[in-house]
């Protein structure tokens, strides 16, 4: 199936990785763990993949893994920025900003 997305965690390189039905790379997003708190710091799709909903598809599935997990999140880069904006879902996890 062309379309399948599968999103894995692999947490040896910090990173949410998407995959097609082939296992290959197709997008990513990079993060930092702190205590309670997960910072999404870069999101890529790779070009050949662009316009599949891939970056979305890691964002829904690394966000819901967050909130399963307790954490608060931290959207250091603009996709995810965006990505919380129209998905208000998922405010609830948001990291308030350090005064």
């Amino acid at each position: 199936m062309e379309n399948e997305i599968e999103v894995v965690d692999a947490k040896d390189r910090s990173r949410y990785e998407a995959h097609d039905a082939e296992g290959n790379l197709m997008g990513f997003v990079d993060y930092r763990l702190h205590p309670g708190v997960i910072s999404f710091l870069h999101a890529e799709t790779l070009p050949e993949f662009r316009g599949r909903g891939v970056a979305g598809t890691i964002a829904t599935k690394s966000l819901d893994d967050a909130r399963a997990l307790g954490l608060r999140v931290k959207p250091a880069c603009s996709f995810y920025q965006s990505f919380l904006e129209e998905h208000t879902e998922y405010a609830d996890l948001v990291k308030e900003p350090q005064q």
